[in-house]
């Protein structure tokens, strides 16, 4: 693993503008992703948690440029391309390839097999005909489990398990440096999703591919992750070397989504910590401390201020006005 980071997001912003009333003064903004920073080795999987709403989908999205961002710098291998134009991001489309989340929506059910594996291959030219592209197609798919066989059946003809492998050949097509899995296994039945993770752990270690998975399973990102991490409501609370923050954790926000991971030793289980009430609307966010309205640990003062991420331990990140919890 280089020490270089191959992406590097700094102080990222996406809103959106929310619909307003004939009379409002001003504009109302979905506040989705507020000022986010963070950077991913080449070579490594960074796994990005939280809840629904939590914003980790789009900081995905961004950094794919499938959604423009609001502010902020997304620098790839050093160049920033946070507001370059489409029409100049045609390699960078090539580098950085997304897995999206639902198998069943994202594969065109008009298309064999071989046309959607294929079609990267011919939006970026490479091969030097059909033949050869026919030819990549097979051993893309051998690569993630299937067979040639495969080539000229249509996506309902599939397992789910089996779509979103089709769906993982089509990201590997274009021979992308960067993935974005977005929730790649939670539209899969328990069976399969060990199967799938399995699989991108293993293309990772084969292509030294670089990883940014997004999910909501804390277990399955401890096990594919080498850091996470954490949002909540736009916003990072904490980050740090996948087992250290899952072993001992600084945020309270990370500690309530710990809590919520089953443990199949019975002597191990700890004390299941429920967060009241729902996440705020990211319209009009708490002042201060975002999770203040649901942490137990919250004081009049988080309501004052918002927390600078600092770090507490070496590559540990938390962003807590607090030093005397956890």
């Amino acid at each position: 693993m280089s020490a270089a980071p191959l992406l590097e997001i700094r102080h990222l912003k996406t809103w959106f503008e929310a619909g307003s009333g004939v009379f409002a003064r001003s504009k109302a903004y979905v506040k989705a992703v507020d000022d986010v920073s963070f950077a991913i080795a080449a070579g490594e999987v960074l796994g990005l948690v939280g809840e629904s709403g939590s914003g980790k989908t789009t900081v995905g999205r961004t950094i794919l440029r499938l959604i423009d961002p609001t502010a902020g710098e997304i620098l790839f291998k050093g160049r920033d391309i946070a507001h370059l134009p489409q029409s100049a991001l045609q390699l960078y489309r090539r580098e950085a390839q997304p897995i999206f989340q639902d198998p069943f929506a994202s594969l065109n059910p008009r298309m064999r097999v071989e046309e959607i594996v294929a079609e990267p291959l011919i939006v970026h030219d490479i091969g030097s005909g059909r033949a050869d592209r026919r030819q990549r197609v097979a051993e893309i798919l051998r690569l993630v489990g299937l067979s040639s066989e495969h080539m000229s059946r249509y996506p309902h003809e599939f397992s789910g398990g089996q779509r979103q492998r089709i769906g993982i050949a089509r990201a590997l097509a274009a021979g992308p440096e960067f993935i974005v899995a977005d929730e790649p296994v939670s539209a899969l039945d328990v069976s399969i999703q060990a199967q799938v993770v399995n699989l991108l752990h293993d293309l990772k270690r084969r292509l030294g591919l670089t990883l940014l998975f997004i999910a909501h399973d804390l277990a399955v990102v401890e096990y594919i992750s080498d850091r996470i991490v954490v949002m909540y409501l736009g916003r990072v609370m904490e980050s740090a070397p996948a087992s250290e923050l899952c072993r001992s954790p600084k945020h309270p926000y990370t500690e309530a989504l710990l809590s919520a991971v089953p443990v199949p030793d019975p002597d191990r289980k700890g004390k299941r910590i429920v967060l009241q009430g729902d996440i705020p609307s990211p319209i009009n966010p708490p002042s201060g401390c975002v999770f203040r309205t649901r942490c137990p640990y919250a004081i009049a003062e988080c309501a004052a201020r918002v927390p600078e991420p600092r770090e507490v331990a070496p590559g540990h990140v938390k962003a807590c006005i607090r030093d005397d919890i956890l």
